[in-house]
């Protein structure tokens, strides 16, 4: 509990000193990985947010060996109230209401999750066939570089309407529970003895080969979309997303049984729906007015 927690912290502090740091950036284009890495790379303020990131990372890795998967995404997602805090008081980010009620819907709908679990019935477990991950996350992959990609191209469109950023947030949040899933089967290859079997081991499965895919690709996509979207609804959707796809599909991967009882086994379903049924209901463009376009005043000859 208290390594997801300081999870919780790390990873919500990562993204609100990365959105700052791009914020004063010039306009970063995914099509250009190298500029956006010289940038990225020069600012001391987005150094500091990635390295928050990469203790976040060190951090669920002990969580992965010590909790059930559901319950582990069901603690990971009660960090959205801070990133909301903290990009309101760091970045003057400010949601809507309707923003608001869904973010509540989300902690309402995984708490269910959370209350689904029993400590003394629920295991652990440390391994999934190879062949089954990877039919799992390559297609999501696949559907997360599609998405983000169609995107990209509207974001393009003269006449289009200022994005919220939900498109960005499904898109790495599929990479990012690709990464999840990786996690969990790196944490069942950490030990204390024989650690040269393990390395070799750990070689020989794809968990290193999707986290590096999905860490070079999710770098550069994350932070275009950071940058063009509100962090206070962009990481929401997108944790929400890695959250119930690592749940979801990492528990059977994984063999993580559902719970028998009726109550437990409702309460899981039943949050699970509710939190795909917010997603798919957030505003999809900002509502806030545009500057009118300025014209020249014409005057007669």
């Amino acid at each position: 509990m208290a390594a997801a927690l300081l999870a919780n912290v790390l990873y919500s502090t990562g993204f609100v000193l990365e959105k700052r740091a791009l914020a004063a950036m010039p306009e970063v284009d995914i099509r250009r990985p190298a500029r956006l890495l010289r940038l990225v790379l020069g600012s001391p303020l987005w150094i500091g947010g990635s390295l928050s990131l990469a203790a976040g990372f060190g951090a669920q890795l002990a969580v992965y060996r010590t909790l059930p998967i559901a319950a582990a995404q069901g603690i990971f997602v009660s960090g959205l109230v801070l990133l909301v805090l903290l990009s309101s008081r760091l970045l003057g980010e400010e949601t809507t209401g309707r923003e608001r009620y869904a973010l509540g819907a989300i902690l309402a709908a995984l708490l269910m999750v959370v209350l689904s679990l029993s400590e003394g019935s629920d295991t652990v477990s440390r391994s999934a066939p190879a062949p089954l991950i990877l039919t799992v996350c390559l297609p999501s992959l696949a559907m997360g570089i599609w998405l983000y990609g169609s995107a990209e191209r509207r974001s393009r469109h003269r006449h289009r309407m200022p994005t919220t950023g939900v498109e960005y947030g499904v898109a790495v949040g599929l990479l990012y529970g690709v990464s999840s899933l990786a996690i969990k089967g790196v944490s069942s290859y950490l030990t204390t003895s024989g650690l040269g079997g393990a390395v070799v081991d750990l070689l020989r499965s794809p968990y290193p080969y999707l986290l590096l895919f999905t860490g070079a690709f999710g770098l550069v996509m994350s932070q275009a979309a950071l940058q063009r979207c509100r962090a206070s609804l962009i990481v929401p959707v997108c944790t929400t997303v890695t959250c119930l796809f690592t749940a979801v599909l990492g528990t059977l991967a994984f063999g993580e049984a559902l719970p028998h009882e009726p109550v437990r086994l409702a309460l899981r379903l039943a949050g699970t729906a509710l939190a795909v049924s917010v997603l798919l209901a957030m505003p999809k463009h900002d509502t806030a007015p545009q500057p009118p376009i300025a014209t020249k005043e014409l005057t007669p000859p």
